[in-house]
C-alpha cells in the first residue's frame, strides 16, 4: 500500500455538508459525482497531500443510508491506494482478510475500488482504490 488516498465520511446532506467543511477546511469542493450503482453522491476535498470524500446517499438502499441509520453521520472508511489492486487482494486474502465482493469496480474520482468487511480489520471498512489507466 502506498498511502492513505482518502477518508470518507457519510453525510446526511451533501449541500449543508460542502458548506460546513469549506468553512473547516479553508477550500472548496473540487470535485462531485454521483455513482447510481452504489446510490451515493460524492464530494472530494483536497488538503495538502490529503483527500477528504463526503458521501451522500441518494436513496435508501445505498450503503451510506444504512450507515448513517446505524450509526449516524461520521468516518464511513479509509482509503489506501494501491499499485495493483488484484494483486492486493489476493494478497490480503491469504492474510485472512474478508473482501467484499467478487472483484473490484468502478468507483469515483476515477478509481477502481474494492472493499475489506469490517469485521476482519478491527472494525474499520477499509477500501482499497487503484488508479484507472485512462491511456490505454
Amino acid at each position: 500500500m502506498n498511502k492513505v488516498e482518502h477518508i470518507g465520511i457519510a453525510v446526511k446532506n451533501l449541500e449543508e455538508s460542502n458548506i460546513l467543511f469549506t468553512k473547516l477546511l479553508g477550500t472548496a469542493s473540487y470535485k462531485t459525482e454521483t455513482l447510481e450503482s452504489e446510490g451515493v453522491k460524492t464530494s472530494f476535498f483536497k488538503v495538502g497531500a490529503n483527500k477528504i470524500e463526503l458521501l451522500e446517499a441518494i436513496n435508501d438502499a445505498s450503503p451510506i443510508a444504512n450507515f448513517i441509520k446505524s450509526r449516524g453521520e461520521g468516518v464511513h472508511h479509509i482509503a489506501f491506494d494501491v499499485e495493483d489492486i488484484e494483486k492486493e487482494i489476493k494478497r490480503l486474502k491469504a492474510e485472512g482478510f474478508v473482501v467484499l465482493g467478487d472483484s473490484p469496480k468502478k468507483g469515483a474520482d476515477n478509481k477502481l475500488v474494492v472493499f475489506l468487511h469490517p469485521k476482519s480489520s478491527n472494525g474499520v471498512l477499509i477500501e482499497l482504490c487503484q488508479e484507472i489507466n485512462l491511456k490505454g
